[in-house]
């Protein structure tokens, strides 16, 4: 079974702030982690959220496992998308 993907809007703006190449490549690997995400993530320390890594760039979501959707909240550049 598959996990729906869903955007926050400030993801969904941040998304289209990046160069098509890279917005590619962020796309294709939250597709590819669709059947099983939590092989693919690591969960954050003192929050009930995961990571992703995408080269530089981290994807910041949460997983509702019984209802099977990724939540995407934010992303961005690794020095900036922890603050």
């Amino acid at each position: 079974m598959s996990y729906e993907i869903l955007w926050s809007e400030t993801a969904v703006k941040l998304l289209e702030k990046l160069d098509k190449k890279l917005q590619k490549r962020i796309i294709e690997k939250l597709e590819s982690i669709t059947e099983n995400p939590f092989a693919f993530v690591k969960k954050l320390v003192g929050l009930p959220l995961y990571r992703l890594r995408v080269g530089d760039y981290r994807i910041i979501l949460s997983i509702e496992a019984k209802k099977l959707i990724i939540f995407i909240l934010e992303l961005g550049h690794r020095k900036m998308v922890y603050k």
